[in-house]
């Protein structure tokens, strides 16, 4: 139920949980996102994950009867990527990291080094890191390398559960270097501001969409928007008193399923 009655003029969307678990569709994405696009409300589809492009997001997403465009996709690689660009166009970056991270920082006219001191040194998730190379980022920032964190989640799902998340890899390189990092994705306010300068729009009138208190609901509370939480994923009726403890927060609006939040939306357009 909402909280408190304010228009609705964007949205910033969670993935995991909130549209999908894992390879398979929350009942009712497809109805939502397919309402936005014929109310010409404008989104992105905004997440933590630092390991994959967003052309491997929308194909994800496409491939689940959910439309999606690259350039709707905003993940904390690109969020970190722009955030070093600005503070110093053309530094030199050493990442702990995927792909989807280093593609990220190419991109944005930033240079790879293995064996320089960098500028900076940004970590995402690593599923080969090697001690190694959580070595050499704990050495370059000792020396004076910026520390950059693209996401704080200690725990990420796989195929056989519960693994440690690119949060729990920043611990050990924080603990190490006696450095604490700047952390871009949620529930910091630095990936939502990335996604809104996206999107062209002012937080006030975009709500943010999510089914974690402690990172989306947060995170769009910290970025001046409006906030859904919606139960299809780590929040459910039974926990959420417990979870709006821990998160120290509480929605705008909730829902129940994807279906009831659409319906609102729609209730409220032109308000």
């Amino acid at each position: 139920m909402p909280l408190k009655p304010t228009a609705m003029r964007g949205f910033l969307i969670d993935l995991d949980g909130t549209l999908y678990h894992g390879s398979k569709r929350i009942e009712g994405a497809d109805r939502l996102l397919a309402a936005l696009r014929a109310n010409r409300l404008p989104f992105r589809f905004v997440t933590n994950n630092s390991s994959v492009s967003p052309e491997e997001v929308a194909a994800r997403l496409n491939g689940m009867g959910i439309e999606a465009q690259p350039d709707e996709v905003c993940t904390s690689s690109l969020a970190a990527a722009q955030y070093i660009a600005q503070r110093k166009p053309g530094a030199s970056v050493y990442v702990v990291g995927e792909a989807g991270l280093k593609q990220a920082v190419a991109e944005a006219g930033l240079r790879l080094t293995e064996e320089e001191q960098p500028d900076f040194v940004v970590q995402g998730i690593d599923r080969e890191l090697s001690y190694s190379r959580v070595a050499a980022a704990v050495r370059f920032i000792r020396a004076g390398a910026v520390s950059v964190m693209t996401n704080p989640d200690l725990l990420l799902p796989g195929e056989s559960g519960l693994q440690p998340g690119a949060g729990s890899i920043g611990a050990m390189i924080e603990a190490a270097s006696g450095q604490v990092p700047v952390v871009i994705g949620k529930p910091s306010s630095i990936l939502m501001d990335y996604a809104l300068q996206q999107l062209g729009m002012e937080p006030g009138g975009i709500w943010v969409i999510g089914d974690n208190m402690a990172t989306d609901i947060a995170a769009g509370i910290a970025a001046g928007c409006g906030t859904a939480l919606v139960l299809t994923g780590l929040t459910t009726r039974d926990n959420y008193e417990h979870y709006a403890k821990l998160a120290g927060c509480k929605p705008d609006l909730i829902c129940g399923s994807l279906d009831e939040l659409q319906s609102y939306i729609l209730s409220r357009i032109g308000l």
